[in-house]
């Protein structure tokens, strides 16, 4: 499936470029007895609309056909990743460093597995958060999970 997905994200990165979008990951999995093909797109200079997510749909469904990339029956979803995405590129990271993002060990770290903070950075082995408790270092083999979080 992920191969699936490698080939379908190379085919969405110039339609989107078109449209003034960048893919942000497309993953193709099974849900609920259903196979979902499902491509994130965002912008840096606004927010993503619907509008943006059906020109692209439109798009990527006519070469999907053409190809026959995908046997059987599937569900095409084109969607933003979400105010409380993930962080997984050092695109990401750089992108987002002042923001507010959560912070998921798979092990406890002072006793806990979630911290919230201030992105200060991130490198290949660490990531750096300013958090209640001043700045923390987890080594990215701490960590499970990495995401934005909204202030409410």
């Amino acid at each position: 499936m992920a191969k699936i997905a490698d080939e379908v994200a190379g085919m969405a990165k110039p339609l989107a470029q078109d449209l003034g979008l960048d893919v942000w990951d497309v993953e193709y999995v099974k849900e609920g007895g259903q196979m979902i093909l499902r491509v994130y797109i965002d912008r840096e200079d606004r927010p993503i609309t619907h509008e943006d997510c059906e020109a692209l749909s439109r798009r990527l469904d006519e070469d999907l056909d053409k190809r026959d990339l995908i046997a059987g029956v599937y569900c095409l979803e084109v969607s933003s990743p979400g105010a409380e995405r993930p962080l997984r590129s050092e695109r990401d990271f750089e992108r987002f460093r002042g923001h507010q993002v959560l912070v998921k060990t798979f092990a406890p770290v002072e006793g806990k597995k979630s911290w919230q903070g201030e992105l200060l950075g991130a490198t290949d082995l660490e990531i750096r958060i300013l958090g209640p408790k001043g700045e923390m270092t987890f080594s990215r083999d701490q960590v499970s999970l990495i995401r934005l979080t909204i202030e409410i």
